[in-house]
């Protein structure tokens, strides 16, 4: 299907949440699943390729009875992924724009959704690549808006770190409302794939993240 990997991709048997929250349990599995297809190429002149990505995030309460899924988050999006010339800005590699939609799948009261256009770079320096991305939040009939302060939460973007050593990868993700007040709200993520028992194609994954925004139902929940 010309199917390649897009973001990560990943089985978190355990997911553990310090804080408690009402009807479900603290313990709990995620997982990831990215991919993305290429559907058209330099259709503009640019060596640009429009992919179509889709994107789907779960958390699992599989140590509960009946081990149901607490919550799945669905991104499918449309973006133009386009290489940058080297005689400008060398460490700029390549940009990307695009339509992203995301969503949980609910009914009310627990239907969260929005959608985004977004606009991305990608710099490297060596091993280090650090990549910043800006969003506009695409406006919704009042009434119908299920999360109509999303923005006071995830803000307006979000910012990438990452740096590979070896077989490692470090990746840190950054995002902040950019409220300099009590109102202040952010969210950090922190993870490490590493080779699992000297594999090479087998590794194993570490997540530390705290804020808001990991999940759509507790977007505004700490």
């Amino acid at each position: 299907f010309d199917l390649y990997p897009y973001k990560e991709n990943y089985l978190l048997p355990l997911s553990y949440d310090f804080k408690q929250r009402q009807n479900r349990y603290q313990a709990e599995a995620k997982f990831q699943i990215s991919v993305k297809k290429p559907i058209t190429y330099d259709l503009l002149g640019l060596n640009e390729t429009l992919y179509f990505g889709y994107t789907q995030k779960s958390f699992w309460q599989i140590y509960a009875h009946s081990s149901p899924f607490r919550e799945t988050n669905y991104q499918p999006e449309l973006y133009v992924f386009v290489p940058h010339e080297k005689n400008i800005l060398p460490s700029l590699k390549a940009y990307k724009f695009g339509y992203l939609h995301e969503s949980n799948g609910l009914g009310r009261p627990n239907s969260r959704s929005w959608d985004r256009f977004y606009l991305e770079g990608y710099f490297q320096h060596d091993s280090l690549f650090i990549v910043p991305r800006v969003w506009v939040r695409i406006p919704e009939n009042e009434a119908e808006d299920d999360n109509k302060d999303i923005y006071k939460y995830l803000g307006y973007g979000d910012f990438n770190i990452l740096y590979a050593y070896e077989n490692h990868t470090f990746k840190l993700l950054l995002r902040n409302n950019l409220r300099l007040s009590d109102s202040n709200k952010g969210f950090i993520e922190a993870n490490w794939t590493f080779p699992l028992f000297g594999s090479n194609n087998t590794f194993g994954f570490i997540q530390l993240s705290s804020g808001y925004g990991d999940s759509l139902i507790d977007y505004d929940k700490e």
